[in-house]
């Protein structure tokens, strides 16, 4: 019997990069220990306001004590938003201006914006502007509501420093796409870039100049490992770059500076009235986020900005010395590679593009550790799983693509596990590579006979 045709989309989508090769490696019989590094799954306990309320969801003043959970309003509820306000006013800016709206996590808020700021459905029209590499969602979610991307291509150094094309270039991009909106993530995901005010405050001119929104991913403030002051959009103001005001958004999460992955709750801040209506009313067709998600993270409306700050040193304290450590030991293990500079975030990317044999493909690499790499330690079988940076550029056909050296690196296993990347990393790219290189030797022969 004939069955039913999917649509199109469905028949060509495969998973993001950032879950491949989780999926793949779930595929396995044998017993090996994966150490997943390919998705930013922090596993630290949350802030203790928030364990408090998750653990106590039947205390007297908890609203789930009788058991009934309701839909709250869309917009979310008043102590969720003002927890979100709450911790931008901990960094150092004003929130008076500020509107907040609770989402699904910061994936519902980017596919609001797309949808908000962009050009109609299958056009060319007001594309989104993103800098490559980029994180994989903003190129998804672009696709799965008929909107188009461009891009502009940041440069990893030998010296492992993510550079910004020139301004006039991007300039150029703007001119001759007339997006309708610019993606900035200041704590970089995937690279680690940390984009200081001066950068930020160069691509909002250029906002300005052409009429654009600016978007700002803050999944990762107050994740930086120099300086001593926090980017964000919500510090360029019309005194740096008049007119900037009135066309700011940030997305907010809990997945990250807060540890709280699978509680999906996160925000679309704007200074933009207009804007934050009509969001509201586009999500009113999704009812409203978790309720329960929301009077965990409600919490944090009551914290100290003295309390917020101390616990944002504590999170970049952990994660400084991991960076720090993994980059200088992965070099040692393979002299020659690349490991972008541990400037910010919870990334890094590991580039082979100098000591990679001929035929080295990242993707492949990344399929080899998931499916069948295997490494012995103190008794114990292991793998190291990564993300394929192929995925995080958007390329033209016919052009190399740079994330075809390129993997990222998350640093959200436990220590104990991250401690053994480096050596996880050194070995499986060398068995990758002797088997590659005997397919060539192979293929060579077949050829020769």
């Amino acid at each position: 019997m004939e069955k039913p045709d999917m649509s199109l989309y469905f028949q060509d989508r495969k998973p993001s990069a950032i879950r491949m090769s989780q999926i793949e490696f779930s595929k396995r019989k044998d017993s090996v220990k994966s150490i997943n590094t390919a998705i930013g799954n922090v596993t630290l306990p949350t802030h203790p306001a928030m364990q408090e309320r998750m653990f106590n969801l039947k205390a007297e003043l908890s609203p789930f004590k009788d058991g009934v959970v309701k839909y709250t309003s869309t917009v979310g509820q008043k102590e969720t938003n003002d927890a979100f306000l709450n911790v931008i006013a901990a960094s150092g800016f004003k929130t008076d201006t500020l509107f907040s709206q609770v989402t699904d996590g910061g994936s519902q808020a980017m596919e609001l914006i797309i949808l908000g700021l962009c050009g109609a459905a299958g056009t060319d029209e007001k594309p989104l502007l993103l800098i490559d590499p980029a994180y994989t969602n903003y190129l998804s979610l672009t696709k799965r509501v008929g909107r188009k991307s461009v891009s502009v291509t940041r440069t990893l150094q030998e010296n492992g420093k993510f550079t910004l094309p020139d301004m006039k270039d991007i300039e150029n991009v703007i001119i001759k796409n007339k997006p309708g909106a610019l993606v900035v993530i200041p704590y970089d995901n995937p690279t680690g870039h940390y984009y200081h005010k001066e950068e930020m405050a160069a691509l909002a001119d250029l906002c300005v100049k052409y009429n654009m929104w600016m978007v700002s991913d803050e999944a990762y403030r107050e994740l930086y490992y120099e300086g001593d002051q926090v980017t964000s959009i919500w510090g360029i103001t019309d005194s740096e770059v008049p007119g900037i005001e009135g066309r700011r958004i940030s997305i907010e999460t809990t997945s990250k500076v807060w540890n709280c992955c699978g509680l999906r709750i996160g925000a679309l801040v704007t200074d933009n009235e207009d804007l934050h209506t009509k969001a509201v009313a586009e999500n009113t067709a999704n009812l409203c986020s978790s309720a329960i998600g929301q009077y965990i993270f409600g919490s944090i409306a009551h914290e100290s900005a003295e309390d917020l700050n101390k616990w944002f040193e504590e999170v970049r304290s952990y994660y400084r010395s991991m960076l720090t450590d993994f980059g200088r030991e992965l070099k040692s293990r393979l002299p020659g590679v690349i490991v972008s500079s541990p400037d910010s975030s919870i990334y890094s990317v590991v580039d082979v593009r100098n000591i990679a044999s001929p035929g080295f493909n990242a993707l492949d690499f990344v399929l080899y550790c998931a499916r069948e790499g295997c490494v012995e330690i103190n008794g114990e079988k292991y793998t190291l799983l990564v993300s394929p940076m192929s995925g995080f550029y958007t390329v033209e056909e016919g052009e190399v693509n740079p994330g075809s050296t390129q993997m990222r690196v998350a640093y959200v296993p436990v220590k104990s596990d991250m401690d053994l990347a480096p050596e996880l990393f050194e070995k499986l790219f060398k068995a990758y590579s002797k088997q590659i290189k005997s397919a060539v030797t192979a293929a060579s022969k077949a050829g020769n006979g």
